[in-house]
Formats: C-alpha cells, structure tokens, sequence
C-alpha cells in the first residue's frame, strides 16, 4: 500500500466498519511508537462510533500532550485488501498541529506482520489470519 509522505508523517488511508457501515477514513499517521490505532471521532462518528454511557474513559498520553479516548471494538478495519476482524481501536478527540485523522499503531503493524519501506515508501501486508 502506497504511503504519502506529509509535513515529515507517513500517512496512510483505512477503512473502518462499525455496525454494517463502514467509512474511509483518510491520514491516519503510520506511528510505530505508539502501542495502540486511534481514530478521530470526527472521523468516526458518521459510521456511529459515538461515546455510549456504559464506556470507560481513560487518558493516553503522547509527546503533544494528553487525550481522554474510550476503546471500541470494531467490526473491520482495513488497508487495501488486508482486514483485521473484531479490531480495538482507541477513539477521541486529535489534538495536533497536523490535520490527522488518528494514527496507525504498532499494536495492527504487529498482527499484521507489516512490512514498512521506507525507500519507496510503502506498507506491506502480507496475508494472513485476518483474527488475530
């Protein structure tokens, strides 16, 4: 999968599906230092990815500061071809000085075997159990 290279951030597009609805979701920044996949809930809220009242909150923490996010699982999220089923994905508000939609993390790179090259700039994922 073709990365776009903006602002110095590997940027890539997936797609969400939540309840039968699935949206494409554009810019999600390829961040092999953070443990887990965020997702704007601007980006999500169309598919009804919204906060419910049986959600935990709790804060992540990164270089620009602290985000309050509730988990959720999902029923796809995919890039190109390859799907990971069931997957759990952080969900809050994206505070950044880039215009972002969430970010990539290790923990889908990790279940994927995710191949990142950086000299042509793509992300490889080879197949495998779309489960895991």
């Amino acid at each position: 999968m073709q990365l776009t290279l903006r602002d110095d951030l590997l940027l890539i597009p997936v797609t969400v599906a939540y309840r039968g609805r699935q949206v494409q979701t554009p810019d999600l920044v390829v961040d092999t230092g953070s443990a887990a996949t965020l997702v704007s809930t601007d980006a999500v809220a169309q598919v009804g990815i919204i906060p419910e009242p049986e959600d935990t909150f709790h804060i992540v923490r990164g270089l620009r500061g602290s985000e309050v996010v509730f988990s959720r699982r999902v029923d796809r999220l995919q890039i190109g071809p390859r799907r990971m089923e069931g997957f759990e994905v952080e969900v809050g508000g994206i505070d950044a000085a880039f215009d972002i939609n969430g970010i990539l993390g290790l923990d889908f790179l990790l279940r994927t075997g995710a191949i990142l090259d950086l000299g042509s700039l793509q992300l490889d994922l080879p197949p495998g159990d779309e489960r895991r």
